[in-house]
């Protein structure tokens, strides 16, 4: 309601999933549309507010972010060129203090993307993609491509969009003035669970899309690294195991604990700046959790059935319905 734009051009759509957490009455609070969905999942909810939309530009955030009053300003100034089909920008924690807020921005593996110089490409891969719930799109390139893909969810549901938009000649923008702020998952069991999610939502991206792109060969590549660092350690101690070699005891803790002295010294570096010196010795550790959820979310989702969805369509809540509720 603060955005520093034109009110007669902008609207504003809630898209909500039928919650029992009070959403319909506190919607019903603010000039803007609220309209249900089943919850099918983030891509549905997302083409139902396309459905129920009527602007030129399609921007999308999350019930968990916090956007600065020029957020729309700064996303409008982007789509003055033409061939610009998406516009993404910088995801930081809201709130500096928490651990979660502060991992999440400073970890080397960050778990939503942050830009500090403008790009603009045709070609998005997993370190360069707008994330999400900062992502905006031209909807005359929406109308040519069609809508977010409702079989993929969990995770990089929004890539395999954002990849079609550069397959039909269209650029994506990632800006870092278009910031958003991020309440992150408040503890370490939370994040994992994050981590698992997405990892499930890249199998279902990559069987959607195969490993011919790049973002497909890049999560391909993640699992097949998966296999040989656990097919390598296993034999290193079973090699141990059988000869009582000390030696392959010894390239086995190296290549372990190498690693981890790696990325303490890159913390120590930023503690430098940061002050949080308490990062040089916790970070690596949850980084090393977050890479073994996500490769274990990979397989969990690589030998489960596809998710299906009862394709009832959405329907628009009158105000008069909103208030009585």
């Amino acid at each position: 309601m603060k955005l520093d734009y034109e009110k007669e051009k902008l609207e504003v759509i809630v898209v909500d999933g039928y919650s029992t957490d009070r959403t319909i009455e506190l919607v019903s609070e603010y000039p803007v549309e609220l309209v249900m969905e089943d919850g099918h999942g983030l891509n549905a909810a997302r083409n139902t507010g396309i459905k129920h939309s009527s602007g030129e530009i399609l921007s999308f955030t999350d019930c968990d972010c916090v956007v600065p009053k020029n957020w729309v300003r700064k996303i409008v100034k982007n789509f003055n060129d033409p061939k610009t089909g998406c516009v993404g920008g910088t995801v930081l924690g809201c709130d500096a203090d928490t651990f979660s807020s502060r991992y999440a921005n400073e970890t080397l593996f960050r778990i939503m993307p942050s830009f500090k110089t403008r790009v603009v490409t045709e070609n998005i891969h997993t370190l360069l993609y707008p994330a999400g719930c900062n992502m905006s799109f031209r909807r005359s390139v929406l109308d040519k491509i069609g809508p977010f893909n409702e079989d993929i969810r969990y995770g990089f549901d929004e890539m395999e969009l954002v990849e079609r938009v550069g397959e039909a000649g269209y650029n994506t923008t990632l800006d870092p003035e278009v910031l958003i702020y991020h309440r992150h998952r408040e503890t370490i069991e939370e994040i994992l669970k994050q981590i698992f999610g997405y990892a499930r939502g890249s199998i279902l991206l990559i069987k959607e899309r195969g490993i011919r792109n790049r973002i497909g060969f890049l999560l391909a590549l993640d699992m097949f690294g998966f296999i040989v660092g656990f097919s390598l350690f296993g034999l290193l101690i079973m090699l141990y195991l059988l000869t009582s070699n000390t030696l392959f005891m010894q390239v086995f803790l190296l290549l372990v604990f190498a690693p981890f002295l790696l990325a303490m010294v890159r913390y120590a570096l930023k503690a430098l700046k940061t002050k949080n010196y308490l990062s040089i010795f916790t970070y690596p550790f949850i980084d090393a959790l977050r890479i073994i959820a996500f490769s274990l979310g990979q397989w969990y989702q690589l030998f489960s059935r596809k998710p299906t969805y009862d394709m009832r369509k959405s329907r628009r809540v009158p105000q008069t319905e909103i208030a009585l509720n």
